[in-house]
């Protein structure tokens, strides 16, 4: 370790025994934050309820859904939205924390488990909406620690950026990342990408830092790995490629294939990589937007899949159904909701069970 930080590190998650659990792990509940920003969904902000409600359904079908929520009428609304689906109200419960924006992946907390004690920690990393791009995010910014004081339960401060959507989980100590986003100068230009690699492990609790390349096109946060490549379990990845030669996702996908291709995990084997297709592209008002089927969320009752009314869907979700044969997995559709820039992962983060 090498010694430019040592006080944070010594102190550190990792050494303290706790680590950032997979996804697919079994989850106490899911955290949103109701999106109520105009300026994210510009004349699309009410077509996104339903679908997103729609999310809030499933999800509930196997945990809670906790969702940070600005103030009395906003819930009032949210409930009525929630009802007009049918979601189990017993299962949702609602937080009085204010957020500037929805994307809870990003903004939200981190939620940690202690290998021996069992017991949960937050870290809560500093956010600044994606490189300063869309001030202000004084509200996400300390959603993380206003849960952990609600809950009573340790916070880690790394003061660095960190976005959930960033980072990827094995479960079994490998993280895997973009140079895009994480050694991207508006970021923390004050560190290298060694430095940032002991942040991960120190404060995720892992072994190793895998990385790939380049985002989609279309993606505001310069290039999150959920949009890319995700792992399903501790040695499997499902990564989107395009097949299209002429689309300008092509090579750059075709370019991250070939990295997973040399990675090698901490035992020394190589990934097993599922290939997923991309839907065609989504334009709205002469953007590309990021649509891309890797989006999807791993909850306890359900994979949640986004679909953008694409020939590819059905291919998609018959392909993650593969890798997921014990959970169902349900596509919603995100047409609207990727006006936005994100989907269903970008949105949620999970929290996880006491390990018994």
């Amino acid at each position: 370790m090498s010694s430019f930080n040592e006080v944070i590190f010594n102190n550190s998650p990792k050494k303290k025994g706790y680590s950032f659990p997979a996804e697919w792990v079994k989850h106490e509940a899911t955290w949103l934050s109701w999106p109520h920003k105009e300026a994210s969904w510009p004349g699309k902000l009410e077509t996104i309820y339903e679908p997103y409600c729609q999310f809030i359904k499933i999800v509930a079908e196997g945990e809670k859904v906790r969702i940070n929520i600005n103030d009395e009428s906003t819930k009032a609304f949210a409930i009525e939205e929630l009802k007009k689906v049918g979601a189990d109200l017993d299962q949702i419960e609602f937080y009085f924390n204010e957020s500037n924006d929805a994307w809870c992946r990003d903004h939200g907390p981190a939620f940690l488990l202690g290998r021996e004690s069992g017991e949960k920690a937050l870290v809560d990393w500093g956010y600044n909406a994606w490189g300063d791009k869309y001030p202000p995010y004084d509200l996400d910014d300390v959603i993380p620690t206003k849960i952990a004081q609600h809950f009573g339960l340790p916070v880690y401060h790394p003061d660095i950026v960190m976005e959930g959507g960033s980072v990827e989980f094995n479960g079994a100590g490998a993280i895997m990342t973009t140079t895009a986003c994480l050694l991207n100068e508006n970021r923390n230009p004050h560190l290298n990408k060694e430095q940032i690699e002991q942040y991960l492990m120190e404060f995720y609790g892992a072994e190793q830092v895998l990385w790939l390349g380049d985002g989609i096109v279309g993606d505001d946060t310069d290039g999150h790995i959920d949009d890319i490549t995700r792992f399903v379990n501790e040695d499997t990845v499902l990564t989107v490629v395009e097949s299209n030669p002429l689309d300008e996702n092509y090579l750059l996908l075709q370019e991250n294939l070939e990295m997973l291709k040399t990675l090698r995990l901490l035992n020394g084997k190589p990934l097993n990589i599922v290939e997923l297709p991309m839907p065609s592209p989504v334009i709205h008002e002469d953007t590309r937007l990021p649509a891309s089927y890797a989006n999807f969320y791993i909850a306890n009752a359900a994979v949640v899949v986004p679909t953008f009314r694409d020939v590819n869907d059905e291919k998609a979700l018959k392909i993650i159904q593969g890798v997921f044969p014990d959970r169902k997995v349900v596509g919603i559709d995100s047409t609207d909701i990727i006006w936005g820039l994100g989907s269903f992962h970008c949105l949620s983060q999970q929290e996880p069970a006491l390990q018994k």
